[in-house]
């Protein structure tokens, strides 16, 4: 009987002990060996998601005890990750709204916002499109179902095709607002009907240049050589502007927005180190390799 209570006793142990060890390695720190590995997981805005990994694959080569998970989804999926205290940076390629700050401060988490880079948003067409330049009229009209072919604007008598990123995508919610709402917070503008929907940045320079009917919209730096990117004017008569680090930076371009991190209450630790590193010259020159707009810290 003894010897049996003893290794039942043992046996206790054991799961304690094995127990412990589960608890002691979860959370943002990991023991491997000797070293302490500390993560960070950044996820949202498929704009933002080439650049983050590029910081990401970056920093971690300098500091190996660090690991830093990033994935996309969209800016809504980054924001609603931090509202849910999920993540530890959301990314996104529009502000927070309001109600999403209510949501997240009645769940115990206060938004804390950096402005990371600056983007451009081009509008391209197929290389074969004789249309070189729009003016914002112009493209709030074919996106909103008022021209509807390519000779109402001194093309070819083709129909148009509507691209667009999908509605989670603060791409999606910045072009809706400044493009084809034109800045008007009293606009119910909305996209066409007819218009298609497509859950990448690449998705949308796949399909334009594949198809010499469509026009579509992304950020600079997702635009290839495989379109065509169009001059933009605020106004018929003006200056037809097109995208470029130069015409962000001087004001000129007039679709250029904000990138955004969020983090919940000031960073601590890793994470602040992290982000301080973001806007280094070493981490601002891969905003520029990328074709972003490096802003100053």
């Amino acid at each position: 009987m003894k010897s049996h209570l003893t290794r039942v006793l043992a046996s206790c142990i054991v799961l304690l002990f094995l127990a412990a060890c589960t608890l002691s390695n979860a959370g943002s720190e990991v023991s491997s060996g000797e070293q302490v590995v500390s993560s960070i997981e950044n996820k949202g805005s498929d704009t933002i998601v080439n650049l983050a990994l590029a910081w990401a694959e970056r920093y971690q080569s300098e500091h190996p005890e660090v690991r830093i998970s990033v994935t996309g989804g969209g800016s809504g999926t980054g924001i609603a990750s931090l509202i849910n205290n999920t993540v530890d940076i959301a990314n996104a390629s529009r502000q927070i709204k309001p109600d999403e700050i209510e949501t997240a401060r009645e769940n115990g988490i206060e938004p804390v916002e950096f402005v990371i880079a600056r983007d451009a948003i081009a509008v391209i067409v197929h290389p074969d499109n004789p249309i070189d330049r729009l003016t914002l009229q112009e493209i709030s009209a074919i996106y909103s179902g008022q021209i509807n072919n390519w000779s109402e604007l001194g093309g070819e008598d083709r129909p148009i095709v509507r691209l667009s990123r999908e509605t989670n995508s603060g791409t999606h919610v910045y072009f809706l607002e400044t493009v084809l709402r034109r800045g008007d917070t009293n606009s119910t503008l909305l996209f066409s009907t007819d218009t298609l929907l497509l859950p990448s940045s690449e998705g949308i320079i796949k399909e334009v240049s594949q198809n010499p009917n469509c026009i579509g919209y992304d950020g600079l730096g997702y635009v290839t050589e495989e379109v065509k990117v169009i001059g933009v004017s605020l106004e018929a008569g003006g200056d037809y502007v097109y995208p470029s680090l130069e015409t962000v930076n001087s004001g000129k371009y007039p679709i250029a927005r904000d990138l955004y991190m969020y983090t919940n209450g000031q960073p601590q630790g890793i994470l602040a180190v992290y982000l301080d590193w973001i806007f280094s010259p070493e981490a601002r020159q891969i905003v520029a390799d990328l074709g972003f707009v490096p802003i100053n810290p």
